[in-house]
């Protein structure tokens, strides 16, 4: 997948393309799958990067929701570990089964929240990922040693999903290109173009290349997740705004304050939301907070109270209790959920919405990445309803994600590229010096900045550090360090000079703030 390709891609097009999605988040990317596989002529545009947003800022779960169960969302539940069992099939060397552990504190809670996972299981049917079970205390503890043990009576294990968000969007980015879409980041649509009242394509600006273009297309797909009624009001600007966008809030920590491989669940937080601390690259991911804010932002920031208030309630269940001190990154997500009639977002859907404007703008927003395929065959089937395409029927149930790999060893180096490492392995061969660690703190490699810049589209050195790698998500601090390495690397295979390397130094360094945690 290659960025010049794909440009030469679009200016050799001639006419209409069938089908334009802006925004290339993880519903923009399902979109762009499902279209170019049913055959479309399909082209993706992303004002950013790929997930640069809501969707590279997950809890990296893949689950049917068990909060949602508790709430009695049973429709919305039996959708998403349906899905779930898909993408553990359709990307396997991604999707890998995690176990949870409820623990018990208080004499009634074994017995009500074991049975709601019992119907969790029989949810997931044939899909399943493990059958739920009883812990004693002496068991819950063998497998979260640092749980706090005064007062524990026990825990339920269960089994749900857990992914790396990025290394999907771009698989899908992947797969699109494969299946024979355009896609392309770092595009800003400034304008759509209409006829008698209608939509008739986009205007469109090369941001890197400063170039502009007007694409034609019969039907255009808004995917823009946080920001999608900045496109409604650019097809209509009295339309009226539909996101209500809430914060969520992780901090990362050392693998000590949770050495086993299972993951935590509390199920109550003092703001009735759960909590869950995960084991993910070697570090551990604890969150998430449910904070509204006015206006989206393509960086949000984390707020000192959001901060506290994961510390705190982590803290009421390990032993050692976490400080700003311990947190390596902070990142922070806007999740674009639908207007409700309640001001607590906390209470609004996760599921998605799709409506049609007069002009014809199609609008798909809300959901959760776990939902992002079907998302995109709903969104796919109103396009082609509404543009009277002539096309198969969807396919993606069965398509397999670009790096797909059975068998995957979730402990070997590499695992996240699937069916790439050889790839990656050969370039390593051919020069030992690609095999060297970036850091000595991070697990990766010379090689897989190589492999970002010629395979992966990445553009920038935000890109490699926030995105190809996680390197900024697992230790903001250690990503500083090695930023100039990773932008000098960047621009041998770019052909970039000195300048454009410390722009991108410069450029990198103030995202990175908002990544470290202040020390009180």
């Amino acid at each position: 997948m290659n960025r010049q390709n794909m440009i030469q891609k679009l200016e050799s097009h001639s006419g209409q393309w069938d089908i334009c999605i802006i925004g290339g988040g993880a519903t923009g990317l399902g979109a762009a799958v499902d279209a170019a596989s049913r055959g479309f002529k399909t082209i993706l545009l992303e004002q950013y990067d790929f997930a640069k947003g809501t969707s590279s800022r997950s809890t990296k779960l893949v689950h049917g929701g068990v909060r949602y169960l508790q709430q009695g969302n049973i429709k919305l539940v039996m959708e998403a570990l349906h899905e779930r069992g898909l993408l553990r099939k359709n990307a396997p060397h991604l999707v890998k089964n995690q176990s949870f552990i409820l623990p018990n504190y208080k004499w009634w809670e074994g017995t009500f929240y074991g049975i709601g996972l019992k119907v969790y299981d029989w949810m997931s049917g044939s899909l399943g990922l493990g059958p739920s079970q009883f812990l004693s205390k002496e068991e819950t503890l063998v497998l979260a040693p640092t749980l706090d043990a005064e007062g524990l009576r026990g825990g339920v294990l269960y089994h749900d999903g857990q992914f790396d968000d990025a290394r999907l969007a771009i698989n899908l980015a992947q797969t699109a290109e494969e299946q024979g879409a355009v896609v392309l980041n770092y595009i800003q649509v400034v304008e759509l173009q209409k006829a008698n009242d209608k939509l008739t394509g986009v205007l469109a600006r090369d941001i890197l290349r400063n170039k502009s273009y007007v694409i034609h297309a019969k039907t255009i797909i808004n995917a823009t997740g946080v920001f999608t009624d900045a496109i409604l009001k650019m097809d209509d600007p009295a339309s009226e705004s539909i996101i209500a966008p809430s914060q969520g809030v992780h901090i990362v920590l050392d693998k000590e304050f949770l050495p086993g491989q299972a993951a935590i669940l509390v199920p109550n937080t003092d703001d009735g939301r759960v909590l869950f601390a995960v084991p993910w690259h070697q570090k551990i991911i604890i969150g998430t907070t449910d904070t509204p804010v006015d206006q989206p932002s393509i960086e949000p920031k984390a707020l000192n109270e959001e901060i506290d208030f994961i510390l705190e309630q982590i803290s009421h269940y390990l032993t050692k209790e976490p400080t700003r001190k311990d947190i390596r990154s902070v990142f922070a997500g806007l999740r674009p959920l639908v207007k409700g009639n309640t001001k607590k977002t906390a209470a609004l859907s996760r599921e998605h919405l799709i409506t049609v404007s007069d002009t014809g703008l199609i609008t798909i927003t809300g959901g959760k990445w776990t939902t992002y395929r079907r998302m995109a065959e709903d969104v796919i089937n109103i396009a082609v309803k509404e543009a009277n395409l002539e096309g198969s029927i969807c396919v993606t149930q069965e398509l397999k994600i670009h790096g797909a790999k059975d068998n995957t060893d979730f402990n070997a180096p590499l695992y996240y590229y699937g069916s790439d490492t050889a790839a990656i392995q050969l370039m390593i061969q051919n020069d030992g010096l690609l095999g060297e660690f970036l850091h000595p703190g991070l697990p990766y490699i010379k090689a897989e900045i190589v492999w970002a810049v010629q395979n992966e589209m990445c553009m920038t050195l935000e890109d490699a550090l926030s995105r190809r790698t996680r390197a900024l998500l697992l230790d903001a601090r250690a990503s500083l360090e090695i930023a100039p390495s990773v932008a000098t690397i960047m621009a041998k295979q770019m052909n970039k000079d000195d300048h454009w390397v410390q722009e991108e130094i410069n450029s990198f360094n103030d995202v990175a703030q908002y990544y470290l945690p202040t020390i009180n």
